[in-house]
């Protein structure tokens, strides 16, 4: 029982930490040093889409899954959860690579828009 808590709650850590990735920066708004760990968390989560790798978290879920009785599944943390969503025809490169530059494109402009807004503020 343990394994599958722990499984369940990765996902949402996991969940959590695309979240932060995709709009993390509108926290800067509020709290201007969060950037400075941001700014990573952008690059790595566009370096995995770019790089098609499957994030560490991913194979760790389905660790925990296994040691529960369950069954892992095979892919992206992605795949499984926000593309089934999203792009029910599964995950392709091209999706892969798209998502990479939106989550770029997305931050470039919201921090242009903290920066913007915390300069206006000055």
């Amino acid at each position: 029982m343990f394994y599958r808590i722990a499984a369940d709650a990765l996902v949402v850590v996991h969940g959590l930490w695309l979240v932060f990735v995709v709009l993390g920066a509108l926290l800067a708004l509020r709290w201007p040093k969060v950037l400075w760990g941001h700014a990573p968390a952008v690059a790595w989560g566009a370096l995995i889409e770019f790089a098609g790798w499957v994030c560490p978290l991913t194979p760790w879920e389905n660790r925990l899954r296994r040691l529960g009785g369950e069954t892992g599944y095979s892919g992206a943390f992605i795949e499984r959860y926000v593309t089934a969503i999203v792009y029910p025809e599964g995950l392709t490169r091209e999706i892969q690579i798209g998502l990479g530059v939106g989550v770029l494109v997305l931050n470039a402009g919201l921090y242009w828009w903290v920066w913007r807004h915390r300069r206006t503020r000055s």
